[in-house]
């Protein structure tokens, strides 16, 4: 276990936090902060109440950036069904993105990304614009200037090789012969993050069959040079793990060119099967769209027609990702996150003050209840005897529920007073023991699957779009912990042992890094609530190095921002222009330290009640959330409200759950 403030060892207690308060350290008069947080508050509850569906739920749009758009296109193109009302209304969303300097980022004030661009640029070919428009002139002269299609990511030269703008030959090879690997293989598919695995199987259907539809038009402007498109390169020494790995796709290679004809029909064929069976009620594949799109391409290659039923489907959940705004421009979410933005605005509802048993929350739970996954999926395979429960983050995605939100439903769940306790304490008994049994063996949490590892699948040279595993993350990890605290299981090993690597892993400079939030400003605002929630004193040298560095880092203006780049380069972190929900982490943090009278605390309370909008909203065009750290990066457009209005509850009105979570020995 952790150690206590006089050193020794043993289980910590959770009202520890609440015992004491340091002394206020400055003459600041904060009664008039606080009239502003409660106003601030109120107006927050009555535009967050606003946006409720009629079934009970939240959700925000969740922007990432252009390349979503550019394939979507290049899906029409390829599938013969581009219609141009669709293409016009896209066109102008991806040129309405673009910079001043004719390129594209991955995020609001990022810097220009190659890859982005050329799909962007394409896309704007496709929707007639020419390459000596000036816009375009300046976005190929770019291009060129940073190595050309040679230098893009593997996925855009896939998206080029579907129409001849690519050899497929210059490609990293993926044999469908992958699905015969048998788990205790190394590379077998679920070595493989969940997101990657549903991306990777439909796309080894695509590499046997190595597809080329008529390309409209040429794309030589792209290269540095036409004739020699795809210079060769001095591979890596072959003692190098690079080295080894592009020696092993050569061999691939020439494993393509003589693969038994019957034995890859089979690969193909087991492919399709586990394609299929993991689609969605609502024709999706894992919510999320770029799985969605390349299983429609793959089984569209075997012979599936646009009309199949598991092809209409498909495609019909695509168009459902499609964001069509004011403007009359086009959107396409990567992904949609009502489970997660609703129980988010439960939270925020009801520690601003909002009763427990408001319809609003009543109809929030009813609708979380409902959404419920009790069947297995793909996590089962490391964990086959693991009973099913949680949540996803979707509104369909039955095979991937996720840690995550199972452990913010649980803390949402328990705000709602609900005429049927029963099964909602039933529900989340459920959802308790599933998050229980996935946890990692180093006592931590991923997000999908337990134990996922392997240091293989993010050597492979095909795997250069990002994240491919699903390690354990601090984030989640406090999100469970503080859940499994609040549900009186603050002593229990299974907690005690998350805590220990909560601990371990804590930054010199004494934050957390932020895997699926940026960054060390998320991952620190989520383990200090659940350090402290599990009963750790906010006197313990963790939190203490916690509050400094966060103290350290705020923002002249009074709030907190992180840029991105902190994913990159380290002067980036803590840095960055101040942003709500950023702001937000920071104070949960610091409140959950007892630091809710410092003057820290007070000027971020002051900067948030300063910079909400007349309709009690706040505006952040910066993106605070991750796919992937750095390679993809996503706007959650309703993180500016639910976690302000978080922070100045609890400003407000306190911690819900402090010195209220009941220990139970050996729970």
């Amino acid at each position: 276990m952790t150690a206590t403030t006089d050193g020794s060892t043993g289980a910590v207690d959770p009202r520890a936090a609440s015992a004491s308060r340091p002394t206020i350290e400055s003459t600041i008069a904060a009664d008039g902060v606080l009239a502003a947080a409660r106003r601030a508050a109120e107006r927050s509850v009555e535009h967050l109440l606003g946006r409720q569906d009629e079934q009970g739920w939240w959700k925000g749009d969740l922007a990432t950036n252009v390349t979503m758009d550019a394939e979507d296109l290049l899906l029409r193109q390829f599938l013969g069904i581009q219609d141009p009302a669709t293409l016009r209304a896209a066109a102008g969303f991806i040129r309405g993105e673009q910079l001043g300097d004719g390129t594209w980022a991955t995020f609001h004030g990022g810097p220009a990304d190659l890859s982005t661009t050329i799909e962007a640029y394409v896309a704007l070919r496709l929707a007639g614009d020419r390459p000596e428009d000036p816009h375009m002139a300046r976005a190929a002269g770019w291009v060129r200037e940073q190595g050309g299609i040679a230098a893009s990511r593997v996925f855009t030269r896939i998206w080029l090789a579907l129409f001849g703008w690519w050899k497929w030959d210059d490609l990293p090879e993926l044999p469908p012969e992958l699905m015969f690997f048998p788990k205790w293989v190394p590379l077998n598919i679920y070595d493989f993050g969940c997101w990657a695995r549903q991306t990777i199987v439909p796309l080894t259907i695509v590499s046997a069959k190595r597809p080329v539809r008529p390309a409209p038009f040429a794309l030589d402007e792209l290269h540095t040079e036409p004739d020699d498109p795809n210079p060769s390169k001095r591979p890596a020494p072959a003692v190098s793990w690079d080295g080894l790995f592009q020696r092993l796709d050569k061999a691939l290679h020439v494993y393509h060119r003589f693969a038994p004809r019957a034995l890859r029909r089979i690969a193909m064929n087991a492919a399709a099967r586990w394609i299929i069976e993991r689609q969605e009620n609502d024709g999706c594949w894992g919510g999320i769209q770029p799985p969605a799109v390349y299983s429609v391409i793959a089984l569209h290659l075997l012979g599936y027609d646009l009309e199949h039923p598991v092809m209409r489907a498909g495609l019909d959940s695509l168009d459902r990702f499609a964001v069509w705004r004011e403007d009359g421009t086009r959107m396409i979410e990567a992904c949609q996150s009502p489970v997660w933005d609703t129980c988010l605005a439960t939270i925020a509802l009801a520690d601003a003050g909002v009763a427990p048993d408001h319809p609003a929350l009543v109809k929030a739970a009813d609708w979380m209840l409902a959404e419920e996954i009790v069947r297995p999926g793909d996590w089962a395979v490391r964990r086959p005897r693991l009973e099913p429960g949680g949540w996803a983050f979707e509104f369909h995605n039955d095979n991937y529920p996720d840690i995550d939100d199972t452990a913010e439903v649980v803390l949402a769940l328990r705000r709602v007073r609900h005429p049927d306790q029963a099964r909602v304490d039933a529900a989340i008994e459920r959802g308790v023991r599933w998050n229980v049994g996935m946890q990692s063996r180093n006592g931590a949490w991923g997000a999908f699957d337990a134990d996922n590892t392997s240091p293989f699948p993010n050597r492979l040279p095909f795997c250069d779009f990002g994240e491919v595993i699903d390690p354990p993350s601090a984030d989640v990890t406090g999100h469970v912990v503080e859940m499994l605290a609040i549900e009186g299981r603050a002593a229990h090993p299974v907690t005690r042992r998350g805590i220990e690597w909560l601990l371990s892993e804590q930054d010199a400079g004494g934050g957390w890094f932020g895997r699926w939030g940026v960054n060390y400003v998320y991952g620190t605002g989520s383990v200090v609530p659940a350090l402290t929630a599990a009963g750790l004193p906010v006197s313990h040298p963790a939190i203490r190095r916690a509050v400094q560095w966060l103290e350290s880092v705020q923002n002249d203006d009074g709030g907190w921002g992180e840029d991105l780049r902190s994913y990159t380069e380290e002067k980036w972190i803590g840095q960055g222009a101040s942003t709500a929900s950023q702001t937000a982490w920071a104070l949960l943090a610091l409140l959950a330290a007892g630091r809710r009278d410092t003057v820290a605390v007070t000027r971020g309370i002051a900067w948030l009640t300063e910079t909400q909008q007349a309709d009690g909203s706040w505006d952040e065009p910066y993106f605070t959330g991750t796919g992937f750290p750095w390679d993809f990066s996503i706007n959650y457009h309703l993180y500016r409200q639910v976690f302000p209005l978080t922070a100045l509850g609890r400003y407000v009105h306190g911690d819900p759950f402090a010195g209220r979570a009941p220990m139970r020995e050996g729970a």
